[in-house]
């Protein structure tokens, strides 16, 4: 089930204003966004296998590369939801 703030959440960050925000403090950010404790975590953590079911993947996909995860790492942690399932 997606969850709609992260989502929000997400999509905002594309903006160069929102990301520079992000980028200077995490925290603040997040103050706009009501997510549950366990997702604000795994944003903080970058933990796809708990963002994964929650969000669109090419936002987390947008997300992680602006976080500088490289795309063959979100792929190969992906692909391990899937092994694993």
């Amino acid at each position: 089930m997606t969850d709609y703030w992260l989502s929000k959440l997400l999509f905002d960050l594309q903006s160069p204003a929102r990301k520079a925000e992000w980028q200077a403090d995490h925290d603040a950010v997040l103050r706009d966004y009501p997510l549950r404790p366990e997702i604000r975590q795994a944003v903080l953590d970058c933990d796809v296998p708990v963002l994964a079911p929650h969000v669109n993947a090419y936002l987390l996909r947008f997300y992680l590369s602006a976080t500088g995860m490289k795309d063959d790492e979100l792929m190969a942690r992906l692909h391990a939801l899937r092994e694993d399932a």
